[in-house]
Protein backbone atom coordinates (compact mmCIF):
# COMPACT_ATOMS: atom_id res chain seq x y z
CA UNK A 1 0.00 0.00 0.00
CA UNK A 2 2.99 2.44 0.73
CA UNK A 3 3.99 2.08 -2.53
CA UNK A 4 1.04 3.23 -4.27
CA UNK A 5 1.14 5.96 -1.62
CA UNK A 6 4.29 7.66 -2.48
CA UNK A 7 3.39 6.90 -6.39
CA UNK A 8 0.00 8.85 -5.44
CA UNK A 9 1.93 11.64 -4.04
CA UNK A 10 4.75 11.91 -6.95
CA UNK A 11 2.01 11.98 -9.24
CA UNK A 12 0.22 14.93 -7.62
CA UNK A 13 3.56 17.01 -7.17
CA UNK A 14 4.29 16.86 -10.75
CA UNK A 15 0.64 17.70 -11.77
CA UNK A 16 1.52 20.76 -9.35
CA UNK A 17 5.11 21.18 -11.18
CA UNK A 18 3.12 20.89 -14.56
CA UNK A 19 1.15 24.03 -13.95
CA UNK A 20 3.35 25.63 -12.65
CA UNK A 21 5.93 25.09 -14.97
CA UNK A 22 3.96 27.02 -17.87
CA UNK A 23 1.60 30.09 -16.41
CA UNK A 24 -0.18 29.72 -20.12
CA UNK A 25 -1.55 26.46 -18.45
CA UNK A 26 -3.99 28.21 -15.91
CA UNK A 27 -6.91 30.67 -16.79
CA UNK A 28 -6.73 33.87 -15.33
CA UNK A 29 -10.22 36.06 -14.44
CA UNK A 30 -10.73 39.81 -13.92
CA UNK A 31 -11.41 39.64 -10.62
CA UNK A 32 -8.97 38.47 -7.58
CA UNK A 33 -9.12 34.82 -7.16
CA UNK A 34 -8.55 33.87 -3.22
CA UNK A 35 -8.56 30.02 -2.37
CA UNK A 36 -9.15 28.08 0.46
CA UNK A 37 -8.51 24.50 0.51
CA UNK A 38 -6.60 21.27 2.19
CA UNK A 39 -3.76 19.21 2.04
CA UNK A 40 -5.82 16.27 3.41
CA UNK A 41 -9.42 15.26 2.12
CA UNK A 42 -11.99 15.68 4.97
CA UNK A 43 -13.03 17.46 8.10
CA UNK A 44 -10.41 19.92 8.54
CA UNK A 45 -13.02 23.00 8.88
CA UNK A 46 -11.91 24.39 5.57
CA UNK A 47 -15.85 25.60 4.57
CA UNK A 48 -16.50 27.44 8.08
CA UNK A 49 -13.50 29.24 7.21
CA UNK A 50 -14.71 30.23 3.87
CA UNK A 51 -18.00 31.50 5.21
CA UNK A 52 -15.73 33.86 7.51
CA UNK A 53 -13.60 34.65 4.97
CA UNK A 54 -16.79 35.74 2.80
CA UNK A 55 -18.00 37.45 5.89
CA UNK A 56 -14.91 39.80 6.16
CA UNK A 57 -14.69 40.01 2.54
CA UNK A 58 -18.16 41.78 2.52
CA UNK A 59 -17.61 43.72 5.70
CA UNK A 60 -14.75 45.37 3.61
CA UNK A 61 -17.44 46.44 0.83
CA UNK A 62 -16.67 43.44 -1.58
CA UNK A 63 -19.26 41.13 -2.87
CA UNK A 64 -17.75 37.88 -2.82
CA UNK A 65 -19.12 35.15 -4.82
CA UNK A 66 -17.46 31.32 -3.92
CA UNK A 67 -17.04 28.98 -6.62
CA UNK A 68 -17.38 25.37 -5.36
CA UNK A 69 -17.50 21.74 -7.29
CA UNK A 70 -20.91 20.85 -5.17
CA UNK A 71 -19.14 17.54 -4.53
CA UNK A 72 -21.56 14.25 -4.42
CA UNK A 73 -24.82 16.51 -5.13
CA UNK A 74 -27.26 14.28 -6.79
CA UNK A 75 -28.93 16.31 -9.36
CA UNK A 76 -26.33 16.91 -11.90
CA UNK A 77 -28.20 18.14 -14.85
CA UNK A 78 -26.77 21.27 -14.79
CA UNK A 79 -23.28 22.08 -15.62
CA UNK A 80 -22.93 25.36 -13.93
CA UNK A 81 -25.57 26.06 -11.38
CA UNK A 82 -26.11 29.28 -9.46
CA UNK A 83 -27.43 28.26 -6.05
CA UNK A 84 -27.66 31.84 -4.80
CA UNK A 85 -27.17 35.18 -6.49
CA UNK A 86 -26.55 37.33 -3.33
CA UNK A 87 -30.05 37.98 -3.52
CA UNK A 88 -31.95 34.61 -3.75
CA UNK A 89 -31.52 31.43 -3.02
CA UNK A 90 -32.08 29.20 -6.47
CA UNK A 91 -31.88 25.71 -5.67
CA UNK A 92 -32.29 23.05 -3.90
CA UNK A 93 -30.05 20.54 -2.14
CA UNK A 94 -29.92 17.77 -4.44
CA UNK A 95 -28.98 20.26 -7.20
CA UNK A 96 -26.94 21.92 -5.34
CA UNK A 97 -25.24 19.70 -2.99
CA UNK A 98 -25.10 20.00 0.92
CA UNK A 99 -22.24 22.33 1.89
CA UNK A 100 -22.87 24.53 -1.36
CA UNK A 101 -26.09 24.75 0.22
CA UNK A 102 -25.36 25.55 3.64
CA UNK A 103 -23.39 28.23 2.66
CA UNK A 104 -26.13 29.68 0.06
CA UNK A 105 -28.42 29.72 3.55
CA UNK A 106 -26.38 30.78 6.09
CA UNK A 107 -24.51 33.76 4.32
CA UNK A 108 -27.71 35.02 2.63
CA UNK A 109 -26.29 37.28 0.82
CA UNK A 110 -23.32 36.04 -0.99
CA UNK A 111 -23.17 34.74 -5.02
CA UNK A 112 -22.57 30.73 -4.44
CA UNK A 113 -22.29 29.05 -8.11
CA UNK A 114 -21.44 25.69 -8.28
CA UNK A 115 -19.22 23.87 -11.26
CA UNK A 116 -16.69 21.68 -11.91
CA UNK A 117 -15.17 24.04 -14.09
CA UNK A 118 -14.34 26.83 -11.82
CA UNK A 119 -13.00 29.03 -14.46
CA UNK A 120 -16.71 28.98 -15.71
CA UNK A 121 -18.04 29.50 -12.40
CA UNK A 122 -15.75 32.47 -12.25
CA UNK A 123 -16.88 34.23 -15.75
CA UNK A 124 -20.50 34.14 -15.28
CA UNK A 125 -19.50 35.47 -11.20
CA UNK A 126 -18.29 38.40 -12.89
CA UNK A 127 -20.30 39.01 -15.64
CA UNK A 128 -23.97 38.35 -14.25
CA UNK A 129 -23.70 38.37 -10.84
CA UNK A 130 -21.41 41.58 -10.42
CA UNK A 131 -18.73 40.02 -7.95
CA UNK A 132 -15.61 42.10 -7.24
CA UNK A 133 -13.94 39.20 -5.51
CA UNK A 134 -14.09 35.33 -5.98
CA UNK A 135 -13.55 32.50 -2.92
CA UNK A 136 -12.52 29.55 -4.98
CA UNK A 137 -13.62 26.72 -2.45
CA UNK A 138 -11.30 23.55 -2.10
CA UNK A 139 -8.93 25.35 -4.71
CA UNK A 140 -5.47 24.07 -3.23
CA UNK A 141 -5.29 21.18 -5.75
CA UNK A 142 -7.59 23.00 -8.45
CA UNK A 143 -4.91 24.27 -10.66
CA UNK A 144 -6.58 25.83 -13.63
CA UNK A 145 -7.73 28.71 -12.11
CA UNK A 146 -5.12 31.26 -11.39
CA UNK A 147 -5.71 32.42 -8.20
CA UNK A 148 -3.94 35.43 -6.10
CA UNK A 149 -3.83 34.58 -2.58
CA UNK A 150 -3.53 30.94 -1.89
CA UNK A 151 -4.90 29.67 1.58
CA UNK A 152 -4.51 25.69 2.89
CA UNK A 153 -5.83 24.79 6.16
CA UNK A 154 -3.30 22.15 7.81
CA UNK A 155 -4.25 20.54 11.46
CA UNK A 156 -1.69 18.89 13.23
CA UNK A 157 -2.05 14.96 12.45
CA UNK A 158 -1.83 16.10 8.82
CA UNK A 159 1.62 17.27 9.89
CA UNK A 160 2.73 14.85 12.34
CA UNK A 161 0.95 11.88 11.50
CA UNK A 162 -0.03 12.14 8.05
CA UNK A 163 0.07 9.62 4.97
CA UNK A 164 -0.33 9.57 1.46
CA UNK A 165 -3.46 8.49 0.07
CA UNK A 166 -4.66 5.54 -0.06
CA UNK A 167 -2.57 4.90 3.17
CA UNK A 168 -3.78 7.76 4.86
CA UNK A 169 -5.86 11.05 4.18
CA UNK A 170 -3.28 13.56 2.46
CA UNK A 171 -3.65 14.29 -0.94
CA UNK A 172 -0.32 15.93 -1.56
CA UNK A 173 2.93 15.86 0.36
CA UNK A 174 3.52 18.49 2.98
CA UNK A 175 6.42 19.45 0.37
CA UNK A 176 3.62 20.95 -1.27
CA UNK A 177 3.07 24.22 1.53
CA UNK A 178 5.86 25.50 -0.34
CA UNK A 179 3.10 26.87 -2.50
CA UNK A 180 0.77 28.16 -0.01
CA UNK A 181 1.01 32.17 0.88
CA UNK A 182 -1.22 31.36 3.92
CA UNK A 183 -1.50 28.70 6.37
CA UNK A 184 -4.15 28.18 9.20
CA UNK A 185 -3.83 25.25 11.62
CA UNK A 186 -4.15 24.47 15.09
CA UNK A 187 -1.91 26.22 17.95
CA UNK A 188 -0.21 22.64 18.97
CA UNK A 189 0.87 22.47 15.11
CA UNK A 190 2.24 26.00 14.60
CA UNK A 191 6.09 25.07 15.27
CA UNK A 192 5.54 22.28 13.22
CA UNK A 193 4.20 23.57 10.42
CA UNK A 194 6.60 26.77 10.36
CA UNK A 195 10.01 24.18 10.29
CA UNK A 196 8.35 21.75 8.14
CA UNK A 197 7.83 25.43 5.81
CA UNK A 198 11.16 26.69 6.79
CA UNK A 199 13.01 23.04 6.13
CA UNK A 200 11.76 23.61 2.13
CA UNK A 201 13.43 27.22 1.60
CA UNK A 202 10.64 28.51 0.45
CA UNK A 203 8.21 29.16 3.36
CA UNK A 204 4.38 29.79 3.50
CA UNK A 205 4.25 34.10 3.89
CA UNK A 206 1.61 33.90 7.23
CA UNK A 207 1.00 30.84 9.83
CA UNK A 208 -1.75 31.75 11.31
CA UNK A 209 -3.32 30.15 14.07
CA UNK A 210 -7.05 28.71 13.95
CA UNK A 211 -9.57 26.85 16.61
CA UNK A 212 -12.73 25.10 16.29
CA UNK A 213 -15.78 25.39 18.61
CA UNK A 214 -19.24 24.43 18.69
CA UNK A 215 -22.02 26.93 18.70
CA UNK A 216 -25.63 27.01 19.90
CA UNK A 217 -27.30 24.48 18.67
CA UNK A 218 -30.62 25.72 16.55
CA UNK A 219 -33.53 23.94 15.51
CA UNK A 220 -34.52 22.97 12.17
CA UNK A 221 -38.39 24.08 12.61
CA UNK A 222 -38.32 26.81 13.64
CA UNK A 223 -34.81 27.58 11.79
CA UNK A 224 -33.22 29.82 13.95
CA UNK A 225 -34.49 29.09 17.77
CA UNK A 226 -31.95 27.93 19.68
CA UNK A 227 -33.48 24.85 21.47
CA UNK A 228 -35.07 25.07 25.20
CA UNK A 229 -33.23 21.47 26.51
CA UNK A 230 -30.67 21.64 29.33
CA UNK A 231 -27.75 20.04 28.56
CA UNK A 232 -28.04 16.93 31.41
CA UNK A 233 -31.62 16.17 29.09
CA UNK A 234 -30.62 12.81 27.34
CA UNK A 235 -29.61 13.27 23.13
CA UNK A 236 -28.71 11.17 20.61
CA UNK A 237 -25.87 12.40 17.85
CA UNK A 238 -25.97 11.78 14.68
CA UNK A 239 -23.51 12.90 12.28
CA UNK A 240 -22.58 11.54 8.15
CA UNK A 241 -19.32 13.75 8.19
CA UNK A 242 -15.70 12.89 7.27
CA UNK A 243 -14.52 11.91 11.04
CA UNK A 244 -18.21 11.36 12.62
CA UNK A 245 -16.17 11.17 15.51
CA UNK A 246 -14.53 14.18 16.19
CA UNK A 247 -18.12 15.56 16.26
CA UNK A 248 -19.36 13.20 19.09
CA UNK A 249 -16.55 13.66 21.38
CA UNK A 250 -16.89 17.71 20.94
CA UNK A 251 -20.30 17.19 22.25
CA UNK A 252 -19.83 15.23 25.39
CA UNK A 253 -17.36 17.74 25.88
CA UNK A 254 -19.24 20.71 25.97
CA UNK A 255 -21.56 18.76 28.53
CA UNK A 256 -23.91 17.43 26.32
CA UNK A 257 -25.34 14.17 27.57
CA UNK A 258 -25.20 11.71 24.49
CA UNK A 259 -26.68 8.67 25.28
CA UNK A 260 -26.47 7.40 21.88
CA UNK A 261 -24.49 8.22 18.43
CA UNK A 262 -25.43 7.45 14.99
CA UNK A 263 -22.96 7.76 12.06
CA UNK A 264 -23.37 7.81 8.34
CA UNK A 265 -20.82 7.84 5.66
CA UNK A 266 -19.66 11.73 4.55
CA UNK A 267 -22.45 13.28 2.33
CA UNK A 268 -24.86 10.06 3.04
CA UNK A 269 -28.24 11.10 1.37
CA UNK A 270 -30.94 10.12 4.31
CA UNK A 271 -33.89 8.01 3.35
CA UNK A 272 -36.91 7.25 5.03
CA UNK A 273 -35.80 4.23 6.76
CA UNK A 274 -32.98 6.26 8.08
CA UNK A 275 -35.25 9.24 9.51
CA UNK A 276 -37.42 6.78 11.25
CA UNK A 277 -34.26 4.65 12.46
CA UNK A 278 -32.87 7.99 14.00
CA UNK A 279 -36.89 8.64 15.82
CA UNK A 280 -36.61 5.11 17.13
CA UNK A 281 -33.47 4.74 18.64
CA UNK A 282 -34.56 8.25 20.26
CA UNK A 283 -37.52 7.50 21.55
CA UNK A 284 -35.90 3.85 23.11
CA UNK A 285 -33.50 6.30 25.40
CA UNK A 286 -36.34 9.07 25.95
CA UNK A 287 -33.96 11.08 24.10
CA UNK A 288 -35.24 15.18 24.17
CA UNK A 289 -33.09 15.94 21.01
CA UNK A 290 -31.63 14.52 17.98
CA UNK A 291 -28.25 16.80 17.50
CA UNK A 292 -26.59 16.64 14.03
CA UNK A 293 -24.15 19.08 12.03
CA UNK A 294 -25.58 21.93 9.50
CA UNK A 295 -24.09 19.99 6.57
CA UNK A 296 -26.13 17.03 7.66
CA UNK A 297 -29.20 19.54 8.41
CA UNK A 298 -29.09 20.30 4.62
CA UNK A 299 -29.88 16.59 3.83
CA UNK A 300 -32.59 16.54 6.16
CA UNK A 301 -34.17 19.29 5.20
CA UNK A 302 -36.33 17.47 2.49
CA UNK A 303 -38.15 15.66 5.27
CA UNK A 304 -39.13 18.02 6.75
CA UNK A 305 -41.56 17.88 8.93
CA UNK A 306 -39.47 15.66 10.75
CA UNK A 307 -40.80 13.04 12.93
CA UNK A 308 -38.81 14.52 16.01
CA UNK A 309 -36.82 17.52 17.28
CA UNK A 310 -33.71 17.90 15.30
CA UNK A 311 -30.91 20.42 16.13
CA UNK A 312 -28.16 21.58 14.12
CA UNK A 313 -24.62 22.53 15.45
CA UNK A 314 -22.68 25.09 14.19
CA UNK A 315 -18.74 25.02 13.73
CA UNK A 316 -17.18 28.43 14.54
CA UNK A 317 -13.73 29.65 14.27
CA UNK A 318 -11.77 31.31 16.36
CA UNK A 319 -9.01 33.35 14.06
CA UNK A 320 -7.21 36.37 13.74
CA UNK A 321 -9.79 38.42 11.57
CA UNK A 322 -8.15 41.58 11.85
CA UNK A 323 -5.14 40.54 10.14
CA UNK A 324 -6.62 38.63 8.03
CA UNK A 325 -8.66 41.27 7.29
CA UNK A 326 -4.94 43.16 6.57
CA UNK A 327 -3.80 40.37 4.24
CA UNK A 328 -6.59 40.41 2.39
CA UNK A 329 -6.58 44.00 1.79
CA UNK A 330 -2.84 44.49 0.72
CA UNK A 331 -3.37 41.42 -1.53
CA UNK A 332 -6.47 42.75 -3.20
CA UNK A 333 -4.78 46.61 -3.67
CA UNK A 334 -1.45 44.84 -5.28
CA UNK A 335 -3.88 42.45 -7.45
CA UNK A 336 -5.74 45.71 -8.72
CA UNK A 337 -3.23 47.82 -9.53
CA UNK A 338 -1.40 45.41 -11.37
CA UNK A 339 -4.45 44.40 -13.64
CA UNK A 340 -6.05 47.98 -13.62
CA UNK A 341 -3.09 50.42 -13.35
CA UNK A 342 -5.01 52.36 -11.14
CA UNK A 343 -4.90 52.19 -6.77
CA UNK A 344 -7.97 50.71 -6.69
CA UNK A 345 -10.91 49.19 -8.64
CA UNK A 346 -14.18 50.41 -7.50
CA UNK A 347 -16.73 48.43 -5.59
CA UNK A 348 -19.78 47.15 -8.61
CA UNK A 349 -22.82 49.39 -7.89
CA UNK A 350 -25.47 47.10 -6.15
CA UNK A 351 -27.43 45.78 -8.46
CA UNK A 352 -27.44 42.37 -9.73
CA UNK A 353 -29.05 40.29 -12.41
CA UNK A 354 -29.77 36.93 -11.46
CA UNK A 355 -29.35 33.37 -12.73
Amino acid sequence: MSAIADLHGALALARRRWFRADPGRRAGVIRPVISVGNLAVGGRGKTPLVAAMARLLVEMGERPAILTRGYARRDRRRDLLVVHDGVRLHADVEAAGDEPLMLARSLGDVAVVVAADRVLAAVVAESRLGCTVHLLDDGFQHHRLERDLDCVVVTEDDVTRGAMMPSGRLREPLVALADADVVFTDAEALSTVTECAVSLGIPAHHVLGIARDLGVPRLAEPWATPPRVPRSAPVVAMAGIAGPARFFDALTAGGWNVVETIAFDDHHWFTRHDVARMAAVAARHGAALILTTEKDMMRLLPWRPLPLPVAWVPLELSWPAAQVREILAERLAEVRRERSGEPNWPVVAPGRTTS
